[in-house]
């Protein structure tokens, strides 16, 4: 057995239990509990609660102290409700899509495994993050396609993401395993007050044997911070440089 986090299997029996009480009293704000919101939910936990680490299946058997120690289940409890509510209330569009359609599909031919693609989004006055930006990934001029419906392409920009975005494209077919390519990319970024802006790159991909399924963090393409100016400033600058 790897490293575990013991929270994972007690939040998620928690947090399903949770959902039937709510269910139960028929409470009004509760607007949907199919599997993808359940998950966000046990997400949204996950992401606020100690997690407690084991190595070995020895490690498991502390799984009961876990659920039985009152403050971790206070805990729970409270982040449970106050995650069924946000995700109630901020639902994602493909929410009620069956869980199949949410995941990686899997080829038994050799493919090209993409990166996810990461980058940020600034504001050219302050060098904050920007809220409210529109990013687009592009392929020779067309949206590139994500690898599932849980990827957004256009992607906004939010306040509590920092002004990050993210693209994860779906693999494509290649002739044999190791295969190597080069494939280019276009990003299109436009926010309202704020002129376009467009940045291209290359990446290289090595032809794998299976579709990677599961998300790789330490897979990733970092993109240079991409910087918005205003139209005004933009326009002002671009006088002065005339009247020089």
């Amino acid at each position: 057995m790897n490293v575990h986090n013991l929270m994972e299997e007690v939040v998620v029996y928690r947090v399903n239990q949770l959902y039937e009480q709510v269910k139960e009293v028929n409470a009004t704000w509760l607007t949907c509990d199919c599997e993808n919101c359940r998950l966000d939910t046990i997400s949204y936990v996950l992401n606020r609660i100690h997690p407690k680490y084991v190595v070995s299946g020895r490690g498991v058997l502390h799984a009961r102290d876990v659920m039985e120690d009152p403050q971790v289940k206070a805990d729970i409890d409270a982040l449970g409700i106050e995650g069924i509510r946000i995700v109630s209330t901020t639902k994602r569009p493909f929410h009620s899509t069956p869980r199949k359609e949410c995941t990686v599909q899997a080829s038994e031919d050799p493919v090209f495994n993409y990166p996810t693609i990461q980058g940020t989004i600034l504001e050219g006055s302050t060098f904050e993050p920007l809220t409210g930006a529109t990013v687009t990934l592009k392929q020779k001029g067309e949206l590139v396609e994500m690898a599932d419906m849980t990827w957004a392409n256009p992607i906004h920009t939010y306040q509590s993401t920092k002004g990050t975005y993210s693209f994860w494209p779906r693999a494509t077919p290649a002739k044999k395993d190791g295969e190597t390519k080069k494939v280019s990319f276009t990003i299109d970024v436009s926010c309202p007050g704020y002129d376009d802006i467009t940045y291209s790159f290359d990446t290289t991909l090595t032809a794998e044997s299976v579709v990677r399924g599961e998300l790789d963090t330490t897979i990733s393409l970092k993109i240079m911070d991409l910087v918005m100016f205003k139209s005004e400033i933009k326009n002002d600058m671009d006088r002065m440089i005339v009247a020089e």
